[in-house]
Parts: structure tokens; sequence; C-alpha cells
């Protein structure tokens, strides 16, 4: 299957960057420097449930299917 260029929510790194993304925003207090980001992203990256990602593996074959229903075109994913 060619990879439309303009899917991203279609490859799931993207989705589990976006958790990480939104849980290192939430922080109080945000990280400052460097170090507390780096600190910051492993705590949370340790930390994102692991019902999370399952979830986001059984949705890919009900992604697909969409994309293909639709030709490549947007999803609702």
């Amino acid at each position: 299957m060619d990879w439309p260029a303009y899917l991203p929510d279609l490859n799931p790194i993207e989705h589990v960057w976006d958790m990480l993304g939104r849980r290192i925003a939430a922080r109080q207090p945000p990280p400052t420097c460097l170090p507390e980001l780096q600190k910051a992203f492993l705590d949370e990256w340790c930390n994102i449930p692991q019902d999370q990602i399952d979830n986001l593996i059984l949705s890919m074959p009900r992604c697909c299917k969409a994309c293909i229903a639709l030709s490549g075109r947007h999803t609702p994913y």
C-alpha cells in the first residue's frame, strides 16, 4: 500500500509523540532547561499507561480500513 504523505495519523508513533507532548506540557512547574526537559521526557515516557498503547495498537486495523475506504483522504482518526 502506498503511504499517503499527508496522513501522519496512520503512523502510530505520531500518536505516542502527541501523548508524550501533552503530558510534558501539563507538568507543573514546566521544565525550564534542557536537563529538566530530558528528565520530564523520560519520566513521562515511562508513565504512559500501557492500556493507552494497547488501545492505539488495537485501533490500527480500523484506521487502515477507514483510510482504504476513503481512498487515502482525511479520516476521522
